[in-house]
Protein backbone atom coordinates (compact mmCIF):
# COMPACT_ATOMS: atom_id res chain seq x y z
CA UNK A 1 0.00 0.00 0.00
CA UNK A 2 1.45 3.55 -0.75
CA UNK A 3 2.02 6.17 1.35
CA UNK A 4 -0.94 7.90 0.28
CA UNK A 5 -3.36 5.32 0.52
CA UNK A 6 -2.14 4.73 3.87
CA UNK A 7 -3.10 8.44 4.58
CA UNK A 8 -6.69 8.17 3.27
CA UNK A 9 -7.10 4.96 4.76
CA UNK A 10 -6.18 6.51 8.18
CA UNK A 11 -7.94 9.82 7.37
CA UNK A 12 -11.17 7.48 6.88
CA UNK A 13 -10.25 5.08 9.99
CA UNK A 14 -13.89 5.92 12.77
CA UNK A 15 -10.73 5.95 15.83
CA UNK A 16 -8.27 8.89 14.39
CA UNK A 17 -11.47 10.57 13.16
CA UNK A 18 -13.17 10.80 16.42
CA UNK A 19 -9.40 11.96 17.98
CA UNK A 20 -9.92 15.07 15.34
CA UNK A 21 -13.45 15.49 15.81
CA UNK A 22 -12.47 15.58 19.96
CA UNK A 23 -9.10 17.82 19.70
CA UNK A 24 -11.16 20.39 17.41
CA UNK A 25 -13.67 21.85 20.03
CA UNK A 26 -10.86 23.58 21.63
CA UNK A 27 -8.78 24.24 18.76
CA UNK A 28 -9.91 28.23 18.62
CA UNK A 29 -8.74 28.51 21.94
CA UNK A 30 -5.65 27.11 21.05
CA UNK A 31 -5.35 29.02 18.19
CA UNK A 32 -5.39 32.28 20.06
CA UNK A 33 -2.91 30.51 22.82
CA UNK A 34 -0.60 29.89 20.03
CA UNK A 35 -1.29 33.29 17.98
CA UNK A 36 -0.07 35.16 21.17
CA UNK A 37 2.97 33.38 21.90
CA UNK A 38 3.93 33.74 18.33
CA UNK A 39 3.64 37.32 18.89
CA UNK A 40 5.47 37.42 22.29
CA UNK A 41 8.37 35.58 21.02
CA UNK A 42 9.26 38.10 18.72
CA UNK A 43 8.53 40.99 21.04
CA UNK A 44 10.73 39.49 23.72
CA UNK A 45 13.73 40.14 21.04
CA UNK A 46 14.31 36.49 19.77
CA UNK A 47 14.84 36.64 16.38
CA UNK A 48 12.41 35.30 13.42
CA UNK A 49 14.85 31.90 13.12
CA UNK A 50 15.31 31.98 16.63
CA UNK A 51 11.29 32.19 16.99
CA UNK A 52 10.55 29.79 14.15
CA UNK A 53 13.00 26.87 16.23
CA UNK A 54 11.67 27.53 19.77
CA UNK A 55 8.07 27.24 18.12
CA UNK A 56 8.60 23.62 16.70
CA UNK A 57 11.34 22.14 18.96
CA UNK A 58 9.49 23.07 22.73
CA UNK A 59 6.19 22.59 21.60
CA UNK A 60 4.82 23.56 25.25
CA UNK A 61 2.76 27.22 25.30
CA UNK A 62 2.79 27.43 29.03
CA UNK A 63 6.71 27.11 29.16
CA UNK A 64 7.55 29.42 26.33
CA UNK A 65 5.42 32.06 27.61
CA UNK A 66 6.99 31.70 30.99
CA UNK A 67 10.56 31.58 29.52
CA UNK A 68 10.22 34.71 27.49
CA UNK A 69 9.71 37.31 30.07
CA UNK A 70 12.83 35.58 31.65
CA UNK A 71 15.59 35.41 28.50
CA UNK A 72 14.02 39.65 28.15
CA UNK A 73 14.74 40.37 31.48
CA UNK A 74 18.23 38.72 31.32
CA UNK A 75 17.79 36.10 33.94
CA UNK A 76 20.12 33.84 34.73
CA UNK A 77 20.10 30.15 32.80
CA UNK A 78 19.65 28.29 36.55
CA UNK A 79 16.35 30.18 37.22
CA UNK A 80 15.31 29.46 33.23
CA UNK A 81 15.80 26.14 33.60
CA UNK A 82 14.39 25.57 36.95
CA UNK A 83 11.28 27.59 35.80
CA UNK A 84 10.75 26.38 32.64
CA UNK A 85 10.76 22.30 34.36
CA UNK A 86 8.57 23.19 37.19
CA UNK A 87 6.03 24.15 34.40
CA UNK A 88 6.42 20.83 33.10
CA UNK A 89 6.37 19.20 35.44
CA UNK A 90 3.06 18.14 34.97
CA UNK A 91 3.87 16.26 31.64
CA UNK A 92 5.94 13.31 34.06
CA UNK A 93 2.76 13.39 35.74
CA UNK A 94 1.06 12.60 32.28
CA UNK A 95 3.70 10.30 30.77
CA UNK A 96 3.57 8.24 33.62
CA UNK A 97 -0.09 7.48 32.40
CA UNK A 98 0.84 7.11 28.73
CA UNK A 99 3.25 4.27 29.71
CA UNK A 100 0.18 2.45 30.48
CA UNK A 101 -1.22 3.12 27.06
CA UNK A 102 2.00 2.76 25.14
CA UNK A 103 4.87 1.42 27.13
CA UNK A 104 4.74 -1.69 24.62
CA UNK A 105 5.22 0.15 21.97
CA UNK A 106 9.07 0.57 20.30
CA UNK A 107 11.03 3.28 21.74
CA UNK A 108 11.44 5.31 19.15
CA UNK A 109 7.57 5.00 18.56
CA UNK A 110 7.17 6.06 21.67
CA UNK A 111 9.27 9.52 21.99
CA UNK A 112 7.98 10.40 19.37
CA UNK A 113 4.49 10.00 20.79
CA UNK A 114 5.86 11.76 23.44
CA UNK A 115 6.61 15.11 21.19
CA UNK A 116 3.49 15.28 20.29
CA UNK A 117 1.31 14.68 23.78
CA UNK A 118 -0.16 17.51 24.97
CA UNK A 119 -2.33 18.29 27.86
CA UNK A 120 -5.53 18.26 26.07
CA UNK A 121 -4.56 15.26 24.20
CA UNK A 122 -4.10 13.57 27.55
CA UNK A 123 -7.48 15.08 28.98
CA UNK A 124 -9.78 13.70 25.88
CA UNK A 125 -7.31 10.45 25.86
CA UNK A 126 -7.97 9.77 29.38
CA UNK A 127 -11.82 10.21 29.00
CA UNK A 128 -12.08 7.76 26.03
CA UNK A 129 -9.91 5.43 27.40
CA UNK A 130 -10.41 5.15 31.18
CA UNK A 131 -9.05 1.85 31.47
CA UNK A 132 -5.17 2.25 31.75
CA UNK A 133 -3.83 -0.56 29.11
CA UNK A 134 -3.54 -1.34 25.93
CA UNK A 135 -6.72 -1.60 23.59
CA UNK A 136 -7.24 -0.91 19.79
CA UNK A 137 -7.83 2.04 18.10
CA UNK A 138 -5.84 3.94 20.80
CA UNK A 139 -3.12 4.80 18.45
CA UNK A 140 -4.83 5.90 15.46
CA UNK A 141 -7.27 7.79 17.98
CA UNK A 142 -3.68 9.63 19.48
CA UNK A 143 -3.02 10.38 16.02
CA UNK A 144 -5.84 12.06 15.31
CA UNK A 145 -5.71 14.38 17.99
CA UNK A 146 -2.63 15.57 17.30
CA UNK A 147 -3.18 15.89 13.63
CA UNK A 148 -5.30 18.70 14.85
CA UNK A 149 -3.25 19.82 17.48
CA UNK A 150 -0.08 20.01 16.25
CA UNK A 151 -0.50 21.98 13.24
CA UNK A 152 -3.09 24.17 14.58
CA UNK A 153 -0.67 25.37 17.30
CA UNK A 154 2.54 25.76 14.57
CA UNK A 155 0.01 27.64 12.03
CA UNK A 156 -1.11 29.99 14.58
CA UNK A 157 2.58 30.49 16.45
CA UNK A 158 4.26 31.20 12.90
CA UNK A 159 1.66 33.71 11.87
CA UNK A 160 1.95 35.67 15.38
CA UNK A 161 5.72 35.52 14.58
CA UNK A 162 5.34 36.67 10.85
CA UNK A 163 2.13 39.40 12.22
CA UNK A 164 4.16 40.78 15.24
CA UNK A 165 4.93 43.95 14.03
CA UNK A 166 1.87 44.41 12.54
CA UNK A 167 -0.63 43.87 15.38
CA UNK A 168 -1.16 46.91 17.06
CA UNK A 169 -0.63 46.75 20.80
CA UNK A 170 -4.42 48.24 21.44
CA UNK A 171 -5.83 45.37 20.21
CA UNK A 172 -5.32 43.54 23.26
CA UNK A 173 -4.21 40.41 21.91
CA UNK A 174 -2.38 39.25 25.26
CA UNK A 175 -5.27 40.08 27.33
CA UNK A 176 -7.57 37.37 24.43
CA UNK A 177 -4.28 34.71 25.00
CA UNK A 178 -5.15 35.18 28.74
CA UNK A 179 -8.20 34.29 28.15
CA UNK A 180 -7.73 31.82 26.02
CA UNK A 181 -5.66 30.15 28.42
CA UNK A 182 -7.81 30.73 31.67
CA UNK A 183 -11.11 28.77 29.28
CA UNK A 184 -8.21 25.65 28.40
CA UNK A 185 -7.29 25.78 32.31
CA UNK A 186 -11.20 25.51 33.37
CA UNK A 187 -11.74 22.59 31.17
CA UNK A 188 -8.95 20.72 33.13
CA UNK A 189 -10.71 21.14 36.62
CA UNK A 190 -13.04 18.16 36.69
CA UNK A 191 -12.61 17.45 40.20
CA UNK A 192 -12.71 19.65 43.96
CA UNK A 193 -9.04 18.43 44.39
CA UNK A 194 -8.35 20.47 41.05
CA UNK A 195 -9.80 23.42 42.07
CA UNK A 196 -8.25 23.90 45.55
CA UNK A 197 -4.68 23.35 43.79
CA UNK A 198 -5.95 25.92 40.63
CA UNK A 199 -6.75 28.43 43.53
CA UNK A 200 -3.63 27.94 45.78
CA UNK A 201 -1.59 28.43 42.56
CA UNK A 202 -3.27 31.37 41.85
CA UNK A 203 -3.26 33.19 45.56
CA UNK A 204 0.28 32.07 45.74
CA UNK A 205 1.13 33.78 42.68
CA UNK A 206 -0.56 37.24 43.60
CA UNK A 207 1.10 36.99 46.71
CA UNK A 208 4.81 36.94 45.68
CA UNK A 209 4.21 39.01 42.93
CA UNK A 210 6.65 41.64 43.58
CA UNK A 211 9.79 38.93 43.63
CA UNK A 212 12.25 39.73 40.73
CA UNK A 213 12.35 37.42 37.67
CA UNK A 214 9.19 36.30 37.94
CA UNK A 215 9.86 34.21 40.46
CA UNK A 216 6.05 34.30 41.76
CA UNK A 217 5.31 31.98 39.07
CA UNK A 218 7.76 29.57 40.60
CA UNK A 219 6.68 29.79 44.03
CA UNK A 220 2.79 29.17 42.98
CA UNK A 221 3.97 25.96 41.06
CA UNK A 222 5.29 24.70 43.83
CA UNK A 223 2.99 25.78 46.15
CA UNK A 224 0.34 24.35 43.78
CA UNK A 225 1.80 20.83 43.64
CA UNK A 226 2.79 20.74 47.53
CA UNK A 227 -1.07 20.78 47.73
CA UNK A 228 -1.82 18.54 45.19
CA UNK A 229 0.33 16.08 46.73
CA UNK A 230 -0.70 16.43 50.09
CA UNK A 231 -4.49 16.05 49.01
CA UNK A 232 -3.92 13.40 46.89
CA UNK A 233 -2.18 11.12 49.95
CA UNK A 234 -4.90 11.99 51.94
CA UNK A 235 -7.53 10.84 49.69
CA UNK A 236 -5.31 7.27 49.51
CA UNK A 237 -5.56 7.51 53.19
CA UNK A 238 -9.39 7.46 52.98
Amino acid sequence: MSFSSRLRALAADPDFRAGARDMASPSLGLAAWGLVTGVTMVKSGLSLAAAFAMSLLVFAGSAQLTALPLIASGAPLWVLLATAFCVNLRFVIFSAQWRNYFGHLPRARRLLNGYFAADLNFVYFVKRYPDPQPAPGQQRYFWGGAAVNWPTWQLCSFAGILLADRIPAHWGIGFAGVLALLGLSYSLLAERMLWWVAVTAGAVSIATYSLPLKLNILCAIVAAGAVGWWLDARRGKA
